[in-house]
């Protein structure tokens, strides 16, 4: 019996995720479908096709500093552990938002909820599990100016990530951030952040987790057809969330590929970070 669970499932990306982890896992398996909305969860559940794996609702809001451990702690003594989890919980933002007014919104969500959810569910995957972040091909330090780059480039712990974004996050906050070298788009940086906190778990965990056939990367799923990508970009011609899911869940469920450990994949392709 395998034990797989998404953060931020309730629509878009992270319900195709669940739809295709269910379809292709088995009756004797089970799928969390994680969100904030207790509503938007049952709904969510209620609406999951038949067949397969079996889908099940809990509510995790992932900028509830301890909500991530909580139920990771139920997981493990209901289940024993869990075998893949994509932390995929993020909130959108448009060409309209402020980022100083979203700042600590955004980075609660997106940054210390990412880094929750390695803390929480490391711990807890079996032998040959899937720790996968969602992020994007602008969480490399391409898309930053050098002046930053020590900040992300080789942190050693999580707790220096958290300590980075916090950073961040203030000068946002306090207009710096607009008048220093850090990019417009907020989403830059907080993708950057996020592929560090991978890195810096992997760095800690990367000896026993090849001993045990687990798997910790970060994975870029490409451009999406979804209302908020359509806020930015003329999205009319990208892949569906269905269609963007597959190569997120070959990641997961394929044989392990050790190239991919502590790296950013996209479609099966690791993305240098630096």
């Amino acid at each position: 019996m395998r034990i797989a669970l998404v953060t931020g499932a309730t629509q878009g990306l992270g319900l195709a995720l669940v739809e295709g982890l269910a379809a292709r896992m088995t009756a004797e398996d089970t799928v969390y479908l994680t969100g904030r909305d207790p509503g938007r969860i049952s709904g969510a559940v209620e609406g999951m096709p038949a067949g397969g794996a079996r889908v099940r609702g809990e509510l995790l809001d992932v900028a509830d500093p301890e909500a991530a451990a909580r139920l990771a702690e139920r997981l493990r003594e209901r289940h024993g552990g869990v075998d893949i989890v994509f932390g995929n919980a993020v909130m959108r933002v448009g060409p309209d938002d402020d980022p100083r007014e979203i700042a600590d919104t955004y980075t609660e969500v997106n940054n210390f909820g990412t880094t929750r959810v390695l803390r929480a569910f490391g711990p807890v995957l079996r032998d040959g599990g899937r720790l996968i972040v969602v992020a994007s091909s602008l969480g490399t330090l391409h898309h930053l100016a050098p002046v930053l780059h020590r900040r992300f480039s080789a942190p050693a712990t999580l707790d220096e990530v958290d300590r980075q974004v916090a950073a961040w996050r203030d000068a946002l906050k306090d207009g710096s951030a607009r008048a220093g070298a850090w990019p417009g788009f907020i989403n830059i940086p907080s993708k950057i952040a996020q592929v560090a906190a991978v890195r810096a778990v992997a760095a800690q965990r990367r000896e026993q987790d090849a001993e045990r056939g687990i798997l910790v990367a970060a994975a870029c799923p490409g451009m999406i057809n979804t209302p908020t990508s359509g806020l930015w970009w003329d999205v009319s011609t990208a892949p569906s969330p269905a269609q963007a899911a597959v190569a997120l869940l070959d990641l997961a469920l394929d044989p392990l590929e050790p190239g991919h450990y502590g790296e950013l994949v996209r479609h099966g392709e690791v993305v240098p970070f630096d």
